[in-house]
């Protein structure tokens, strides 16, 4: 079985280690299997270049094309991939056990935006003092807030203790 591509992309024209090619001309005609020179000498005559586009098939399959034109079809192709993609972040959300209910709507509306933006929400609930010893508030804030949030968003981590905070994740469903 013939190695792959040791540079950054496919190989072209001299490159091409196979003596014989399965061609794809020009016009992306299937002309079948044939000898690497005679390939090379079509390409030239077409002013193209040969390019391995399979070379892990046997034989492996070759095509005659503007080598440039291909390389500059797949830069767009990447930066339109790039262009699509959105990068997820995870935005916090801190809530204290004794929350007004003011508060509580105001912090609900930041979650809900930051969802609609496709993010992830990490809602931190920090105890202080002797808040700890009464931990059973801290879980029933937070349920409140799975509870009015659960229509547009997941647990994707359900609440937890970590030193003196208790920490949730949601993401958008």
């Amino acid at each position: 079985m013939p190695a792959s591509p040791t540079r950054e992309g496919p190989r072209v024209n001299d490159e091409i280690r196979a003596e014989k090619v399965r061609l794809i001309d020009e016009v992306g005609e299937m002309q079948g299997v044939v000898n690497l020179r005679e390939a090379l000498n079509r390409a030239t005559a077409a002013g193209l270049d040969l390019l391995e586009i399979s070379p892990n098939a046997d034989p492996p399959v070759v095509k005659i094309l503007d080598f440039g034109k291909f390389k500059y079809d797949q830069q767009k192709k990447k930066a339109e991939a790039r262009k699509k993609q959105k990068v997820i972040e995870i935005k916090e959300i801190k809530v204290r056990p004794n929350i007004d209910e003011n508060d509580y709507q105001v912090k609900l509306r930041a979650m809900k935006s930051f969802i609609g933006e496709g993010d992830k929400v990490k809602v931190t609930l920090r105890f202080r003092g002797r808040e700890m010893a009464h931990q059973e508030l801290g879980v029933k804030v937070l349920e409140r807030i799975r509870s009015d949030m659960e229509t547009d968003t997941k647990v994707e981590q359900m609440p937890r203790m970590e030193n003196r905070q208790m920490v949730m994740v949601l993401s958008p469903r």
